[in-house]
């Protein structure tokens, strides 16, 4: 696990940018899992600015979102569906096809969950992995006691990860209960990881990950088995 440190929430987005730039020039074919939230809007518009500069291209590149809230259309305000095309797919050469989120408004979910790694596998897997980080470890929404092992699944949220999610919502009682999520073992076939977080409240789940303990009580930290890990991180508020 390579660790870097930084200075500024800025700072943070470009390094992980610098990650996603070099992977879509090395492989313009790449196919890249990614995440939603605070965490990786300043990296999504480092992204956006380098394709209008004609560093980089997502015209070939195919991509898979972690997870998304169970019952909310994509044209809901609060979907990652819609979270996804604002920040980036709307400013970037991206086709639609190659566009995958979980559907939370699947007639039956869990062929819903098993579709989506078929799909995953069929794109020949994730090559490169965007991952934020819950104060309770939880990364996806694979919350606290997620088996290491799980796949693509339906979680239920726990209160801690509604209340973070609270500011996405006109009302925080509109917070979904459940979500699809990519699963643990799912993010861990990556090939590459990228972690980020800043500010003073990823501080105890730093310094957590950091103690290498590995248990299902903090999801994060299976990640420590993975053989392509760099975390970048920082900030005291």
């Amino acid at each position: 696990m390579k660790w870097i440190e930084v200075n500024s929430y800025d700072e943070m987005s470009e390094v992980a940018a610098d990650i996603f730039t070099k992977q879509l020039q090395e492989k313009p074919v790449s196919v890249l899992g990614l995440a939603t939230g605070g965490s990786p809007v300043g990296m999504y518009e480092e992204l956006v600015k380098r394709h209008q500069a004609g560093a980089i291209s997502f015209e070939n590149v195919k991509t898979f979102n972690l997870d998304e809230y169970v019952g909310l259309e994509q044209s809901n305000p609060a979907s990652y569906w819609t979270f996804m095309h604002d920040v980036l797919f709307n400013h970037v050469d991206m086709q639609e096809d190659n566009i995958h989120l979980p559907n939370g408004k699947a007639t039956d979910l869990a062929i819903e969950c098993q579709a989506y790694d078929v799909r995953i596998a069929e794109a020949g897997g994730i090559d490169l992995q965007l991952l934020g980080i819950g104060v309770n470890g939880h990364i996806g929404f694979n919350e606290p006691g997620t088996p290491f092992t799980s796949l693509t699944n339906i979680v239920e949220l726990t209160e801690s990860t509604r209340t973070e999610n609270a500011i996405y919502f006109d009302n925080p009682a509109d917070v979904p209960t459940h979500a699809i999520t990519m699963g643990i073992q799912s993010i861990m076939n990556a090939k590459a990881i990228v972690l980020i977080a800043f500010g003073a409240k990823k501080l105890e789940a730093m310094e957590k990950l950091r103690s290498g303990v590995v248990t299902e009580d903090f999801p994060a930290s299976q990640l420590i088995n993975h053989p392509n890990v760099t975390v970048i991180y920082g900030g005291t508020n």
